[in-house]
């Protein structure tokens, strides 16, 4: 069965850094979107980065310069290196994959939610 897992959350002060790492598992298929996004209770779930497979990024503004995705396409994994963190930035965060796998003539899209890991920075 095809999964997403994630890691790399934890508890930090402001101003350290983490790296959210995210592993398609149960699949070669190639990944043609790779996503964070974060939520906090109550709220909607917003989008933080992407990357697609033709190496262009997205950030959202409030984390443009110290957020870095990255992916390692041959691994099926994608990391969210997160720097000079703030209390703002707390949240869970959430990996979405978007694979694409040969079907017949044509391909079949299909998309991938991770559970979750859950960052905290405190003031």
């Amino acid at each position: 069965q095809v999964h997403v897992v994630e890691s790399g959350g934890g508890f930090v002060q402001a101003g350290a850094s983490l790296r959210l790492s995210c592993t398609v598992v149960g699949s070669s298929s190639t990944v043609l979107v790779w996503a964070w996004h974060r939520q906090t209770p109550g709220k909607q779930r917003n989008l933080v980065a992407n990357a697609d497979s033709s190496g262009g990024t997205h950030y959202a503004d409030a984390v443009k310069g110290r957020f870095i995705i990255t992916r390692d396409s041959a691994k099926g994994t994608m990391f969210l290196q997160m720097n000079s963190l703030k209390p703002e930035d707390t949240g869970t965060y959430f990996c979405y994959a978007r694979l694409v796998t040969p079907a017949g003539a044509g391909s079949r899209h299909d998309e991938f939610w991770g559970q979750g890991t859950q960052v905290v920075v405190s003031s």
